[in-house]
């Protein structure tokens, strides 16, 4: 990797959020859309490129059709900040190089730039936050597809308009930025403000927590049902305390008993729990991705007969895109009513159409 003309050197700490409930309301920050997509570093020196992730690993691999239009699009030497969106995103991290380079000619990323760090012998990150935008729009204003410049918005009332309308389709909130403010690596120097759903799901099995087997429940796996009457595992919630881990095991004792009979998941839990998809592509509570190989992924199932409510922040293809938060069980509700349909997404479409944005896939 030859990228010694650049004023700093790969990896370095992103500068990170902190999560707020509310948009603040005094003057002096840049909105922009929070992406729902991988955090990626791009370091780029003459012909080399070098894209680096939120947790300083390497992703040039699992994004190789993004590597010309880098070149092609930035500065001879610069570092920035930003996003690759992609539709099924998880699917791209995948250790097999062959299965990358289909899903890169089949979806391919788009990166979303939204901070200059460097540019030429210069090293930006002291520079307030509004002249480093305004110098990424200036390098970057005849960027083209699939390289784009985030939106952006010093009004309060334009950020709340983003935040309330254009949940999903790829956003997952608003950031907020200082606008006198330098990039700090590592510190918590932004705001976020993410959108809170909640959704009620079937709790279909579980797994013991790594330092509690048979003492402690790690996490609960989740159900929904599609418009077919089929369960799909949509994700899992593993938000508890210790003691509450430990008071779990009583909790589902019961479910567990004769939990195989009638199973919708059965014949996924007499296959090996490192498997990912079943004959219809469907994937598996044990499917493994690049960041949780060598994990033990078994599964203990339970019968499908119990609801609980979980808040998520997002939904990718037909999973939760992260882990959910347990918020309380749902006695009142039977399992047949946790169906897709209860949750609600803009279509990508209008975010294109809004922010002139395309988003690929």
């Amino acid at each position: 990797m030859a990228l010694s003309r650049l004023p700093f050197q790969p990896p370095i700490e992103p500068m990170l959020a902190k999560a707020v409930d509310n948009l603040p309301g005094d003057d002096g920050w840049l909105f922009e859309p929070k992406w729902d997509g991988f955090r990626a570093i791009v370091f780029k020196d003459g012909d080399e490129v070098f894209t680096q992730s939120r947790d300083l690993r390497p992703l040039d691999r699992y994004f190789p059709e993004l590597a010309e239009p880098l070149r092609a699009n930035l500065p001879d030497r610069c570092v920035l900040d930003g996003e690759i969106v992609i539709a099924a995103l998880l699917l791209r991290i995948h250790p097999a190089e062959s299965r990358v380079r289909m899903l890169a000619a089949e979806t391919p990323a788009s990166f979303i730039a939204w901070d200059l760090l460097a540019l030429d012998d210069r090293d930006l990150r002291s520079t307030p936050q509004s002249e480093r935008r305004a110098e990424l729009e200036r390098v970057l204003g005849h960027a083209r597809a699939p390289i784009h410049v985030t939106p952006a918005t010093r009004d309060v009332s334009t950020a709340a308009d983003w935040f309330d309308r254009f949940e999903g389709a790829g956003l997952d909130g608003v950031v907020a930025k200082r606008l006198e403010a330098g990039y700090q690596p590592g510190k918590r120097a932004m705001l976020k403000i993410k959108h809170q759903r909640t959704a009620d799901c079937v709790v279909a099995g579980f797994r013991w927590h790594k330092n509690g087997p048979g003492t402690h429940v790690g996490s609960l796996l989740l159900g929904l049902f599609d418009d077919a009457g089929k369960l799909h595992h949509v994700g899992v919630t593993s938000s508890f305390s210790w003691d509450r881990r430990a008071a779990l095991v009583a909790e589902i004792a019961l479910l567990r008993e004769g939990a195989l009979n009638n199973h919708p998941w059965r014949e996924w839990a007499e296959w090996s729990s490192f498997g990912s998809a079943d004959a219809s592509g469907q994937r598996m509570p044990g499917a493994t991705s690049r960041w949780n190989r060598g994990k033990d992924l078994s599964w203990e199932p339970l019968r499908a007969e119990r609801v609980c409510e979980v808040a998520y922040d997002h939904l990718q293809g037909d999973r939760f895109r992260h882990a959910t938060t347990f918020v309380r069980w749902r006695p009142d509700k039977p399992p047949e009513a946790c169906r897709y349909d209860q949750l609600e997404e803009t279509a990508a479409y209008e975010l294109e159409k809004i922010f002139g944005v395309t988003l690929v896939g």
